[in-house]
């Protein structure tokens, strides 16, 4: 370091002295770093804020005093949630010295949630919801209902106080809750400050069913047809299993069971259906925890242990017989788990673990002592139970068979020669891509108009095997979907690795009529259903091919879809008008390897659509509506649905 080098550092030494120690006061570190408390400013992060002060109502009805939450959006994205719990406490907090009205709503981590006094057991994350929701908003109104008065007080840009709270009106003595109002601010929220009335639908009900006689309504004012929502269920997360299973055809009741120690209670519900697929879903708190926990894998090595107990006391597994494993066991099964504890420790990527010792051992008696009885009780579901699971541990022997095969059969030389899979010359999996594409003519121009050192081709012949209605072992006889487990390198089963993934887009070129959906559906299904993993992680993508290509003067517009082809030609200068040219492109077959290229494999041209699985069950719920034996349920949705359909080509 030369002089001059050496006498700018000194200068930067000696100008960082303690002025330039930023200190956020208040909630200002909310607004500075919103992401810190709710995650993102995403349409994501605008309903947590709706989720923190529901938490709120949430807590009221655990602790038994609330029965009733009404959530209203008004006209403007005004959000409302009103609650007849028992009103939070309007006197004066020793500590703060201001009302515990603008303490909750002013000062972080201040709140019933904190050392164990106001509530035994309580929902949220992180216990700072009102303060962060205030923070976050254009401006917020709370009233209170308790002691035959009415309470109010509002807070602008950002959680400022308008004044103290005041009293401002009278209320019967057998009125009391909290409802509070708010604005998100669009200049935090600037991707959206709309919210999306199915997200909130969907939670709002979940909610419902994991606080069993908990009424729960949602109503959206926005538009002059109003729209209503009620959630009711005296059965709790039975009636939640039976909803999951309303498209599915299952093989028994369903079978509930509860039991509390040390403060900490599990509910469990199950039911069998026909299918191969498992859904598990468990929560903690009413926090769903995506990445399970103690209070799963206490249930899961329980239901192992008790069915190959049962079926080796009633001869239904011989004794040369191996055990069932877990996956047996899980085939068909639809379950919810919810635990509810006065001090959750949650861990994992998301947050979204619990990772409590001791509920493991809670969850697996309480489980144990329930579905054992409930065998015992009744033979004739449990034998049908026990079968399916013997049945889904024959395949998975035969499935383990038919992978060893694959490995052994199917290397990536053997497709290459066999002339399926045209491979890229990069080996960096982050830049390369593959693409999935239906025929080979297609799959021929492909080829020819790719880029060769990043993007690979692999054509399908015909439709591939629908796997919502066979299991794992079936689906590794068949060509195509060999074809496609090697050329992807991850392996499949058990041997399944997500790291080993050859390519970071796995992108689905299809035709833009009614087959190609059908051929892409067939895939998402296959992908969600053995490779969820990818889809979870976001390397899976549709491809969007035009189906209009515009050419006027010199100049050439590819267009999407129909509704966007008269705003384009509406755009074109009058003195191309009678000169243009409207080609509809009729499929990927008859594109040259040119247009495919500039239409669809080109990165500076092209339009993919990321395939994305926001909610499991409702993911779960479609593939098994569109793709399972249950015709019923899928000719209803049609029926209800036809109407929405616009330029249907057949």
């Amino acid at each position: 370091m030369n002089e001059k080098e050496l006498a700018e550092l000194n200068a930067k030494i000696d100008e960082y002295d303690d002025s330039e120690i930023q200190v956020l006061e208040g909630l200002e570190a909310v607004r500075k770093r919103p992401g810190m408390y709710i995650g993102t400013t995403s349409e994501r992060g605008l309903h947590h804020l709706v989720w923190e002060i529901v938490d709120n109502s949430i807590d009221e009805a655990l602790a038994g005093f609330c029965t009733d939450i009404q959530v209203k959006i008004e006209k403007g994205n005004v959000i409302s949630v009103r609650d007849n719990g028992r009103g939070m406490p309007t006197g004066m907090n020793e500590k703060t010295g201001k009302s515990t009205i603008e303490t909750i709503f002013t000062v972080l981590h201040a709140g019933g949630k904190f050392g164990g006094g106001g509530y035994k057991v309580s929902g949220g994350l992180h216990g700072v919801g009102a303060s962060v929701v205030n923070a976050l908003s254009n401006w917020l109104e709370v009233r209170v209902y308790r002691d035959e008065k009415v309470y109010f007080q509002k807070f602008e840009n950002g959680g400022n106080p308008l004044g103290q709270l005041a009293v401002i009106d009278s209320c019967d003595n057998d009125i009391h809750g909290t409802e509070v109002r708010f604005k998100a601010d669009p200049t935090i929220f600037t991707e959206t400050t709309v919210y999306n009335y199915n997200t909130l639908e969907q939670r709002l009900r979940e909610l419902a069913f994991l606080n069993k006689g908990l009424r729960i309504s949602l109503i959206d004012e926005r538009e002059e047809q109003v729209k209503r929502a009620n959630f009711y269920y005296e059965g709790g997360i039975s009636e939640y299993v039976l909803l999951l299973n309303k498209n599915k055809t299952a093989i028994h009741d369903v079978v509930a069971f509860e039991g509390e120690e040390d403060d900490i209670s599990i509910e469990i519900a199950l039911q069998y259906n026909e299918e191969y697929n498992s859904a598990i879903y468990s929560f903690t708190n009413n926090i769903r925890t995506h990445e399970g926990g103690t209070h799963e894998d206490g249930v899961k090595a329980a239901l192992t242990r008790i069915i190959n107990k049962y079926a080796r006391s009633t001869n239904i597994l011989k004794e040369k017989d191996e055990p069932l494993k877990g996956e047996d066991v899980q085939e068909g099964i639809t379950m919810v788990i919810s635990c509810k504890h006065p001090d959750p420790q949650f861990e994992g990527q998301t947050k979204t673990k619990l990772g409590n010792s001791e509920v493991r051992k809670i969850a697996s008696d309480v489980f144990s002592e329930g579905f054992e009885r409930y065998l015992m009780e009744n033979p004739n579901a449990a034998k049908i139970i026990v079968n399916k699971c013997c049945l889904a541990s024959q395949a998975r022997l035969a499935a383990k068979k038919a992978r060893e095969n694959t490995r052994r059969k199917t290397s990536l030389d053997s497709i290459n020669f066999m002339g399926k899979l045209t491979d890229c010359k990069s080996k960096n999996a982050e830049e390369c891509e593959i693409f999935i594409v239906e025929g080979d003519s297609a799959g021929g121009s492909a080829k020819m108009g790719r880029d060769y050192m990043t993007q690979a081709v692999l054509p399908l012949r015909g439709k591939i095997l629908n796997v919502e209605k066979a299991r794992l072992d079936r689906a590794l006889n068949n060509e195509e979907i060999k074809s496609m487990i090697t050329a992807f390198g991850t392996g499949i089963g058990e041997d399944f690795d997500v790291n080993k993934l050859r390519y970071h887009k796995i992108i689905i070129m299809t035709d833009a009529d009614v087959d190609g959906a059908h051929i892409r559906t067939l895939l998402l299904t296959l992908f969600y259903r053995f490779f969820k993993p990818i889809v979870e992680g976001g390397y899976v993508y549709a491809a969007q091919p035009p189906l209009f290509k515009v050419t006027y003067g010199k100049k050439t517009v590819l267009v999407q879809n129909e509704e966007d082809l008269p705003k384009i030609l509406a755009e074109i200068p009058e003195k191309y008008q009678n000169s243009k040219i409207v080609n509809r492109f009729k499929g990927l077959g008859e594109m040259d390897a040119a247009e495919l290229r500039d239409t669809t494999m080109s990165k500076s041209n092209r339009v993919l659509r990321k395939i994305t699985v926001e909610d499991a069950m409702a993911a779960d719920e479609a593939f098994s509506l569109l793709m399972s034996d249950n015709v019923e349920p899928r000719r209803n949705f049609i029926v209800e649905n036809a109407g929405y359909v616009k330029n249907l080509d057949i």
